[in-house]
């Protein structure tokens, strides 16, 4: 039985920053590194941007300090409401698949953000994990969820004008 296709989280946070903006800081896939506690970076294959079948490599560090360079392929872009993509494992499955929904929040040049991650049924170091303790599955989603928010956070903080940042 496959525990881990179709595990997924999901975390929704209000940004005080209007839903544009917010599209331009998710689709910055080379400023990733500067916010995630994971992805240490990533850059466009063949696009200059978000479109529907661009692709996008992606560096990561995990706990332990196991490293990883993956592919992406963008599954979603409509701006400024939705940019989605898959990662894929080396046999070309979708490792994972990962979303952003940007919706206007509740005071004015808001956003509320909902970040989601979904287990492909690819091969991923989540999988071997899970396949060797199934509780592994468990922590690893809760770690997501934590660092989901944190780079979420770090966006909003990067974008913040005491921190020079500029709109």
């Amino acid at each position: 039985m496959d525990l881990v296709t179709g595990a997924q989280v999901t975390v929704v946070l209000p940004v005080p920053i209007p839903r544009e903006r917010m599209w331009e800081l998710i689709t910055a896939i080379e400023r990733t590194g500067e916010w995630s506690p994971e992805a240490t970076g990533g850059v466009w294959c063949d696009a200059e941007g978000p479109a529907v079948g661009a692709r996008f490599i992606a560096r990561n560090r995990y706990a332990g300090g196991f490293e990883s360079t993956v592919t992406c392929v963008v599954t979603e872009a409509e701006q400024p409401l939705a940019f989605g993509w898959t990662v894929l494992d080396d046999a070309g499955l979708a490792g994972s698949l990962w979303r952003y929904e940007l919706r206007d929040g509740d005071e004015p040049g808001s956003t509320l953000v909902s970040h989601s991650f979904t287990h492909g049924p690819g091969v991923t170091g989540a999988r071997e994990s899970a396949e060797a303790d199934p509780e592994a599955l468990g922590s690893r989603l809760a770690t997501l969820c934590r660092n989901m928010s944190a780079t979420i956070a770090a966006m909003v903080a990067a974008d913040s004008p005491t921190m020079g940042a500029t709109r």
